[in-house]
């Protein structure tokens, strides 16, 4: 079936080649023959009408009626010259559109060089074609040649292309000179080069210069708004975004599509729910909820505001989905940790022949790297090579970071090794994944050959070797990395600050991490919460309570892991009044339910005497973990309910909570201070079944369990029978039992073991001292103290506090600190010879030497 033009267009063809010939023979008869005595009475020349075959070209370079527009418009263009109307510029320009429609941007640069004759039109299609095409140089080029060789001026379409390709390039200075001609030629006003100003600023980072712009125009299209809304959001300002939302509903323009997405973006940075949720509703109004691209931003705004399965029934309720329907969706999944489905849905979607895109297998590596699902994982890796996604760049890095994740390092090293060019995020993918398993010499190797290659560090670099310094507490190595942070510039951001302060804290360099904690400009709770577990750690729990006073002057709100960290303070400071304190807010706040802070409670309780109070919020957690049962077993065992801590454990066993290694040192600790050596025995002989290596803690309970029954030589023999290398605290806890039974001879042999294995150790020493003290030979025991001054080793001094008006008073063996220690050793006189007086004789028989 020919189309009704093209039946047209041949008329007009077959028209001209007749009078072409007409024309040809009626000049020949004018210059062969004479002339009659009176002029020919033929009719003259029909000459087609020019203005119809230009309007019958132009509309056939406009319709799309071949399945290959480019050799449509190129034949097209051939019957132009052969119909004598190549010079027409009403058609070069209609052909220019039509080349650039079909991407042949050289023939419309061809086509361009030779007209004769170029107007506006002419220029102003090679320079929207070019800055459309992303040929942004070519078309400012053609800007340049249009002010230096044609006499027109440029109109506001010409201005409007060369700011989108100024945007393009990122020049602002050039931008800003064509902002000045705009001001000059009188298009300031003009609402078409507004919008591109305003888009020009808002991409190159200037969004308070658009602002000047949008605000100075008198009138705003929908687009205009948009730019400027959109704008506002992409730079982090998505509340100013909501404001100008606001204002635009107080004038005529109805906001489209376009708007509403950048609208809900912005709610969706902000998490601002219920502004989402009236967005929606209008949309609802609206009747546009079919719009595939807004129920695709609705999908997007819900998933990151936390509210997946609002996302889901959209999803599921869309009756045309597009790839990027999918892909919001699976992305969304992943954000929230439901990598199960996310995965899922991926097999779902391939499974109806869909053809995922590179960023949905991103999405789903990082949900099968965060499950350790190797296997899925590789099947996802098998799709990218069947679907050709081998040379994506984020697709590899999935990769590598997945392998990783899954604890397959050779795999993700081989990933990174065939990938045609490295970058800082593989480079960053396969240094994080050496981290995690604290391989910290692959990882060295990795950075340094990364500066060798001359690849500039970034901040996630420095966090993953960070994070490996400090799981081997390698201080010397953190030091450098520091010094490589600062030469870097990015000391003071938060993420570096936060793994500083981290780093050091756990070397025992708490005075460092409080520097990097002053000088950080910004600090988000991340960081305190560094701070403060940093002082929990070395067990600095004044400066903790302290630096909570200071939390609470900032702009920050402490979360469920600042309480925790207080809450464990006020648990090694014994200090129930504070921990009862920081209970109360947590109700208050509604973070009381959330399992660490439950298990930092019931050991906070424990440990300040109060088991019921401990049991109570045992008893009220909903989420009960091994570790909140740990606590539990743990209180009773150490305040000598064993009977009360072993059902606790057969009742964990009940409800099929998997008992872990941490279990077993309560329940073996329980059993030991009640003297249930049989009990004892058989549960470490069942560690075996539920796949929990013993370890030198469990080897030791057992040790003091026989030791405490009075069965020293069955503990000997025990230990002689270890598969493993006894460590000190094993010989130290036969020692022990040895000073309570009085055993000399066996405890000497104890102790000499425990010192070859650990000669710094002093709790040795002490013990071996306190039985001959215990037996009056005050001379071996010297002796003893001489042998532990010449080997260098110093225990230890005691120390104790008291809170007294909301203050902790600290105090050490032989201490004169104390700004009262004069006062206070008044009164202790005074008290002794009270006890003197009232008869009292101290018991020299078990005195231990502990000062």
């Amino acid at each position: 079936m020919v189309h009704p033009l093209m039946r047209n267009h041949i008329r007009v063809k077959l028209h001209l080649k007749s009078c072409y010939r007409n024309t040809k023979k009626q000049a020949f008869n004018f210059s062969t023959s004479v002339s009659p005595q009176f002029p020919p009475q033929n009719p003259p020349l029909q000459i087609p009408n020019l203005r119809v075959v230009r309007r019958e070209f132009a509309d056939l370079l406009q319709l799309s009626i071949s399945k290959n527009p480019r050799r449509q418009s190129k034949i097209i263009h051939g019957q132009i010259i052969v119909s004598g109307l190549k010079l027409d510029t009403f058609l070069a320009n209609v052909l220019l559109n039509a080349y650039s429609k079909c991407d042949c941007v050289d023939s419309a640069r061809a086509l361009f060089d030779k007209m004769p004759h170029k107007n506006l039109i002419t220029w102003s299609s090679m320079v929207s074609m070019y800055s459309q095409h992303g040929y942004s140089d070519e078309a400012l080029m053609v800007f340049v040649d249009l002010q230096q060789t044609s006499c027109e001026n440029p109109n506001e379409f010409v201005l409007a292309s060369v700011l989108r390709a100024c945007s393009q390039l990122g020049v602002i200075e050039k931008g800003a000179q064509l902002h000045g001609f705009v001001v000059k030629s009188g298009f300031d006003q003009d609402v078409y080069v507004g919008t591109s100003l305003i888009d020009f600023y808002s991409k190159n980072g200037d969004i308070d210069e658009a602002r000047l712009v949008f605000d100075q125009l008198l009138e705003k299209t929908a687009v205009t708004w948009t730019t400027i809304i959109a704008g506002y959001t992409k730079c982090g300002r998505s509340a100013v975004s909501l404001n100008l939302f606001a204002q635009m509903r107080e004038t005529d323009v109805v906001p489209d599509r376009y708007v509403l997405s950048s609208v809900l973006s912005a709610c969706s940075m902000l998490e601002f729910l219920e502004g989402g949720k009236q967005i929606h509703a209008y949309v609802l109004r609206r009747g546009i909820e079919r719009d595939i691209s807004v129920v695709n931003v609705l999908i997007d705004f819900y998933t990151k505001c936390n509210r997946v399965k609002a996302g889901w029934i959209l999803f599921d309720r869309m009756a045309v989905k597009n790839i990027i329907s999918w892909t919001t969706m699976i992305s969304g999944y992943m954000q929230n940790s439901f990598d199960w489905e996310a995965i899922k849905l991926f097999g779902e979607m391939n499974g109806l022949s869909w053809k995922l895109d590179g960023f949905a297998c991103t999405s789903v590596l990082t949900s099968c790297g965060s499950l350790e699902a190797l296997e899925q994982g590789r099947q996802v890796h098998a799709y990218t090579i069947k679907a050709n996604f081998e040379s994506d760049e984020f697709v590899k890095n999935g990769l590598i970071d997945m392998y990783a994740k899954s604890n397959s390092l050779d795999d993700a090293r081989k990933v990174f090794d065939v990938m045609a060019e490295q970058n800082v995020i593989s480079y960053n993918a396969m240094i994080e994944g050496y981290s995690s398993q604290e391989k910290l010499s692959e990882a060295l190797e990795l950075f340094h050959e990364m500066r060798v290659r001359l690849f500039p560090p970034s901040l996630l670099t420095f966090v993953s070797l960070l994070g490996v310094s400090a799981s081997l507490f390698a201080l010397e190595l953190s030091k450098q990395i520091h010094g490589l942070i600062i030469k870097f510039g990015v000391s003071l951001n938060i993420f570096a600050g936060s793994s500083l302060v981290d780093v050091y804290s756990k070397c025992s360099y708490v005075r460092d991490a409080r520097l990097v904690f002053e000088e950080m400009n910004e600090k988000d709770i991340v960081v305190w919460n560094a701070m403060f577990f940093g002082y929990t750690q070395q067990l600095e729990n004044e400066e903790t309570l302290k630096l909570y006073s200071s939390l609470q002057f900032s702009r920050e709100k402490p979360n469920e892991f600042t309480f925790a960290a207080l809450i464990t303070a006020a648990s090694n400071l014994a200090s129930l009044p504070h921990g009862q304190q920081f209970h109360n807010q947590l109700v208050k706040m509604g973070l009381d339910f959330c399992p660490f802070v439950t298990n930092s409670l019931v050991d906070m309780y424990a440990k300040c005497g109060s088991i019921e109070e401990a049991r109570k919020i045992f008893n009220s957690s909903i989420e009960r973990d091994v570790v909140c049962w740990n606590s539990m077993i743990s209180t009773y065992a150490q305040h000598g309910e064993a009977e009360e801590a072993l059902r606790m454990f057969r009742e964990m066993i009940k409800e099929g909570i998997q008992p872990n290694y941490v279990t077993f040192v309560a329940v073996l600790s329980a059993c030991s201070h009640a003297g249930f050596v049989e009990d004892g025995l058989n549960h470490f002989n069942s560690m075996s079944g539920f796949g929990i290596e013993r370890g030198t803690e469990h080897y030791a309970c057992v040790v003091s369990l026989l030791g405490r029954s009075g069965k020293l030589f069955e503990a000997k023999e025990f230990i002689e029978k270890m598969p493993i290398e006894p460590a000190a605290v094993v010989w130290r806890s036969l020692l022990s039992a040895c000073r309570i039974a009085g055993n000399m001879e066996l405890g000497k042999y104890a102790a000499e073991m425990a010192i070859s294995t650990d000669p710094s150790d002093s709790g040795s020493y002490i013990l071996l001292s306190n039985i001959f003290a215990s037996k009056g030979m005050w001379a071996d025991a010297k002796m003893v103290r001489e042998r532990m001054d010449s080997s260098g080793v110093v225990k230890e001094p005691g120390r104790s506090w008291i809170e007294v008006n909301n203050k902790v008073n600290a105090f050490i063996a032989r201490d004169t600190a104390h700004p009262e220690a004069d006062t206070i050793g008044l009164v202790l006189d005074i008290l002794i010879q009270h006890i003197k007086g009232a008869g009292y004789v101290p018991d020299a028989t078990s005195l231990l030497m502990n000062d």
